[in-house]
């Protein structure tokens, strides 16, 4: 089990508890994302944190089956707590792929800008490293099943109706059981232009490690936003994994969480950023 931004050891300690106990590796997935939706997870994730200019919380999530492709996603959910559930619930009971709510951003105009002023500000953004995050979480099985999914409350101050790269298949996650699994997190809005989580995944079926396919993809997306704030982590089918970020002021570390059979307990590991 791969865990992105949850560095509380109860999430992927919570998804290992249930692949043990003979869940499925979508269990895992669902349960471990949930209990870092209960907890809040540092306000980044679940409710009550991340409003959008309203002040209004909002939660998109992503659940993704690596044997059969299935997807299910939600995004711009109000007034539900288990996010990661909904979007199972879409993915096993209707034969749609993303569902959204109804917020929209009739009555607030955003933080608009003029094109010439966005090219400026492409070029010189510096990361806020708290601004928006996400739980993103591969799990392998003994068996070769994997899944992937994500969680979160979106960027804070969003016009209402905004969403990220969390959802969004290929972006914010990515799971094939041939080939392996990703999460990303980090400036959504850029990142889900290069559906990073999909290239790592393809990198890795075309033979690429894990890390190099990691760098890789957030390599992809440097060449075009420099500054961005972004990292990526991927895990294979044989559970060899690697991570990579974009080195901007404030974010030269990205840290991740590991479980495995060999500890007992989650395992804190981290990347230099490059």
């Amino acid at each position: 089990i791969w865990c992105i931004d949850c560095l509380c050891v109860l999430f992927p300690a919570t998804a290992w508890s249930a692949l043990q106990s003979g869940g499925s590796v979508l269990d895992a997935v669902e349960k471990g994302c949930g209990r870092c939706e209960v907890e809040q997870c540092d306000g980044s994730v679940g409710y009550g944190g991340s409003p959008d200019e309203s002040g209004e919380t909002t939660l998109d999530a992503m659940i993704m089956n690596g044997d059969t492709m299935e997807v299910g996603a939600v995004a711009d959910l109000r007034r539900i707590k288990n996010a990661i559930g909904v979007a199972r619930a879409v993915m096993e009971h209707t034969e749609h792929t993303l569902l959204v709510g109804e917020s929209d951003p009739s009555k607030s105009c955003g933080p608009y800008k003029p094109r010439a002023t966005l090219k400026q500000y492409k070029r010189a953004q510096h990361a806020d490293t708290r601004s928006h995050d996400t739980i993103g979480m591969i799990v392998l099985d003994q068996d070769g099943h994997i899944a992937a999914g994500t969680s979160t409350n979106g960027l804070t101050h969003k016009v209402p109706g905004r969403v990220g790269d969390s959802p969004i298949i290929g972006a914010g996650a990515y799971a094939d059981s041939t080939a392996g699994g990703a999460a990303a997190t980090g400036d959504g809005d850029v990142m889900m232009r290069f559906l990073p989580s999909y290239l790592a995944v393809e990198l890795m079926r075309a033979g690429a490690d894990p890390s190099a396919a990691c760098k890789t993809a957030i390599s992809r997306i440097k060449r075009h936003y420099s500054e961005f704030f972004g990292a990526v982590i991927c895990a294979n089918t044989t559970g060899h994994y690697g991570a990579a970020c974009n080195k901007v002021p404030g974010f030269s570390q990205f840290h991740f969480m590991v479980s495995d059979s060999k500890s007992d307990i989650p395992l804190l590991k981290s990347v230099d950023c490059f």
